[in-house]
């Protein structure tokens, strides 16, 4: 599908249901904490299949209809099956997530963690078939780390800005969007002596290359963006294995080349925080989290060094993607990141009233998810 296709606001919200999947099974992998948001089992767990399908369903704030796994239409003995087998095969990282952290991308360079860590808990999952609660097992009432998934939920805000007129395109550059930027740092005051006539302010897309990069690049990981951000160099995100060539090798056109780095994510979360004016939890608890009936649970946090001084207040610009140098990304229960879901999968609508979120247009078929997690 050509970009143009995608390039309305209502396709982020299609892209931003792929992605999800991507990264909770991504979750899955990395943790085993089974958030098994399974929208639709595979046929063979299906005792029968009906003609027609059922009327959509999406649950209420606090409320979430049961069926059993007979009354959905599946078999009860393989549902029992597939939760023995979370329950049995949990990962073998740590479940202190800042020694999981520091075993896997400790050993990068600038491979400190700069944000807060959660211990996560038993494997836990849930079951929906056609809306309707089937199963739960684990502690589903738990907030646990989820990390990536919060690649959906910028891609999600993204997508409201253009919307909303904020963004034009998702082809404009985003350079024209972002003003240089003042670092909130309380504890210092005076500069040293040594920063005398140096920058003081972040310019984040202002390089020769940086300048070409469109939202559409940096929501699909293919723009190449070069620099560092919160302390981080975009090099030491998953490093290449030959040290020569970290700082070194010729920028890649952008759109060219595909390559998941958390640290140019980030950078596209600060875009985007430029852009609304507010933090970005902000702009998903008022116009997707709490129009759905999202539980309160949910959290979507950035690092100690990711404040910035925006309209004279101290906001702090939340993280896009860390499961490297960086690290903490939001915490969530099983609830809200299924309702979450369940709103994506029904077109943007959400709760019994079909309510819309977002564009009205309709919702093109997809191409390929950007944001996505490994």
């Amino acid at each position: 599908m050509p970009s143009a296709d995608w390039d309305t606001p209502i396709g982020f919200f299609w892209l931003s249901f792929v992605t999800f999947i991507q990264n909770i099974l991504s979750f899955m992998r990395q943790y085993f904490t089974l958030i098994a948001v399974l929208l639709a089992l595979h046929p063979a767990l299906s005792q029968k299949r009906k003609a027609e399908p059922a009327a959509a369903y999406f649950p209420e704030r606090h409320e979430w209809q049961r069926k059993t796994p007979a009354e959905a239409g599946m078999s009860t003995a393989k549902v029992q099956a597939l939760i023995a087998f979370a329950r049995e095969n949990e990962t073998k990282a740590p479940r202190n997530m800042e020694v999981a952290q520091a075993q896997s991308f400790g050993k990068e360079p600038f491979g400190e963690g700069v944000g807060p860590f959660e211990t996560r808990g038993e494997p836990s999952g849930i079951i929906l078939r056609r809306g309707y609660l089937v199963a739960e097992w684990g502690e589903p009432n738990r907030p646990d780390m989820t990390h990536s998934v919060t690649k959906s939920f910028l891609s999600t805000v993204v997508g409201l800005a253009v919307d909303r007129g904020l963004i034009r395109s998702v082809q404009d550059t985003v350079a024209t969007y972002v003003p240089p930027i003042e670092l909130y740092n309380p504890a210092q005051i005076n500069r040293p002596a040594e920063q005398f006539g140096t920058p003081e302010l972040l310019r984040p897309f202002d390089t020769p290359h940086n300048r070409r990069l469109t939202w559409d690049v940096m929501l699909r990981q293919t723009s190449d963006w070069e620099g560092t951000l919160w302390g981080k160099p975009e090099w030491a995100d998953r490093p290449s294995a030959d040290s020569k060539d970290w700082q070194t090798r010729p920028r890649n056109e952008p759109g060219s080349v595909y390559e998941y780095n958390d640290v140019r994510v980030n950078a596209l979360a600060l875009a985007a925080t430029s852009v609304w004016r507010r933090p970005l939890p902000q702009v998903l608890h008022e116009y997707i989290m709490n129009p759905i009936g999202a539980s309160s649970t949910w959290r979507w946090a950035g690092y100690r060094s990711s404040w910035i001084v925006l309209d004279g207040q101290a906001v702090q610009v939340v993280s896009g993607g860390a499961t490297g140098a960086e690290e903490c990304s939001s915490t969530l229960t099983i609830w809200p990141a299924s309702v979450y879901s369940q709103c994506t999968k029904g077109n943007g609508t959400a709760s019994s009233s079909f309510r819309r979120i977002g564009s009205r247009r309709p919702l093109p078929p997809p191409r390929s998810s950007p944001l996505t997690a490994t």
